[in-house]
């Protein structure tokens, strides 16, 4: 019987490598360099420089404007925004749901002008209940949540980044 339940999950092994199952790797980007075009008090520029950098490739990332013309990409963050909208009352009109959300606009663009990823969307909303006997510890969830939104935001970026491939001339 021991025999068996240890030999169980080595049974699975074959079936997983079958099915084309694999640990997902470092990101492979089509440019060497990229320059992060955005705020300097933008926190998602500065969560995406810190993702990119701990990614494990050998790109290179900056925000300095005096690289801007060395870097093979140019990743534009046009806009990005904090919103926070109220979805529901109580029969009081007191608030008791509120939505969180983050709107990202970016665009990749190389040197040359061309642009694999034109203008873009990204959009993020989380549902929160509201209480305002518990106002300091809703605003922690906000806060935590916000961050959450955020490291989704960038890790579809970085997905995006990724699914580039270089142009091919004749």
């Amino acid at each position: 019987m021991q025999r068996r339940t240890l030999l169980a999950p080595l049974a699975a092994v074959p079936l997983l490598a079958a099915c084309g199952f694999r640990l997902r790797g470092a990101p492979e980007f089509a440019f060497r360099s990229l320059y992060i075009a955005a705020p300097p008090s933008s926190p998602l520029a500065r969560e995406l420089m810190r993702t990119l950098a701990s990614s494990g490739g050998d790109l290179q990332v900056t925000r300095d404007p005096a690289r801007l013309t060395q870097s093979e990409a140019i990743l534009d963050l046009l806009s990005e925004q904090h919103e926070r909208v109220v979805v529901a009352f109580n029969s009081a009109g007191q608030v008791r749901e509120l939505q969180l959300r983050l709107r990202v606009n970016f665009r990749l663009r190389t040197r040359t002008g061309e642009e694999p990823i034109g203008p873009t969307e990204l959009l993020q909303t989380r549902d929160v209940s509201y209480n305002e006997t518990q106002a300091l510890a809703k605003e922690a969830e906000e806060a935590l949540l916000l961050r959450n939104m955020q490291t989704d935001i960038v890790q579809q970026l970085l997905r995006r980044l990724a699914a580039v491939r270089p142009s091919t001339a004749p």
